[in-house]
């Protein structure tokens, strides 16, 4: 036998030696279909042909909006455990968050723009650097009066960082009239919202053509809204229980140095973990302010840091079982 029929030989056994594993399993796999187990069932979510957002009607009609919003709702559905982590979160928040928007002319869905952000975790904190609920990078933080520091970050201020949002919000809504196209400025910037404005010739964040990120931002904020506006319709069953209470609290202010944060916790009757976890923009064991600036510390009450003794409230009755 010459060489070259050898080689034909060899390489037709190891093609058919290749072959026998992928038949075999595609054997198996018809037999193991045929015996008696099924999946669970699978919905997709329903979309709705407009929602209302911002106090505006938005038409999901067109195949392009269609579909990204139900990319986002779908994802946010079946992405179980963080869509559940920012309702139950969002009790605890909400109270917070809302009331300050509504003081800075900001509409409330924008509450829901928090929850993409950073799934409404109150120590966020991103590759780019952006940190807290709202997720402000140093440079933005500072430009709308936030303190970052190594001993304090009030990007981590719940109420502060709220309403440098509402702010910087509001002057992007001023510039370009459409709450959505303020939005996608939060996430891409003014100048490359303005610049692709002007390059695509359109009005509205809708009609851009960005990066996938900016495109699915504005539309996972609105998924975010239909999504909480009714989790039992998605499944998400939750019991009044498993939502987080907010701390009933003392605020005391503090107007100059600190020199350990620990024993002034301890002082107060807390530990400097539950310090800490109350005002997360406290960053260091001490406190220099030099500048004698006042901060005001929330201290909790003893009986908001049990379960058992808390006080029970529901912001929105929809997310629970009733």
């Amino acid at each position: 036998m010459s060489y070259k029929h050898t080689t034909k030989t060899v390489l037709a056994v190891a093609a058919i030696a290749l072959a026998l594993p992928h038949q075999a399993s595609v054997a198996y796999g018809r037999n193991h279909t045929s015996k008696a187990f099924s999946f669970s069932a699978v919905y997709n979510p329903r979309i709705p042909k407009s929602m209302e957002f911002c106090g505006k009607r938005v038409d999901l009609d067109r195949e392009d909006m269609f579909e990204r919003f139900d990319r986002e709702l779908t994802s946010m559905a079946y992405g179980h455990g963080n869509t559940l982590l920012t309702i139950k979160r969002a009790n605890k928040y909400f109270p917070t968050i809302i009331p300050i928007l509504k003081a800075n002319g900001v509409p409330e869905d924008l509450a829901y723009l928090a929850c993409v952000e950073s799934w409404l975790s109150p120590r966020a904190y991103s590759p780019a650097k952006a940190a807290g609920i709202w997720q402000f990078t140093p440079g933005a933080a500072k430009d709308y009066g936030l303190e970052v520091s190594d001993e304090v970050d009030e990007r981590y201020d719940l109420a502060k960082s709220t309403a440098a949002a509402a702010r910087f919000l509001k002057r992007a809504y001023g510039k370009y009239g459409d709450w959505p196209t303020a939005m996608a400025s939060y996430n891409a910037g003014q100048g490359r919202i303005s610049s692709e404005l002007e390059k695509q010739l359109v009005d509205s964040s809708f009609d851009l053509y960005l990066n996938e990120e900016t495109s699915r931002y504005v539309f996972r904020v609105m998924a975010m809204k239909a999504l909480m506006e009714n989790p039992r319709q998605f499944g998400f069953e939750i019991s009044p229980e498993a939502l987080y209470q907010p701390a009933e609290c003392t605020e005391v202010t503090v107007s100059g140095p600190v020199e350990s944060w620990p024993q002034w916790a301890k002082d107060h009757g807390i530990t400097f973990a539950q310090l800490r976890e109350e005002n997360p923009w406290i960053r260091a064991k001490q406190l220099t302010n030099a500048k004698g600036k006042v901060y005001t510390v929330r201290v909790p009450k003893e009986k908001s840091l049990k379960r058992s003794t808390q006080k029970k409230r529901i912001y929105n009755h929809k997310w629970v079982l009733q």
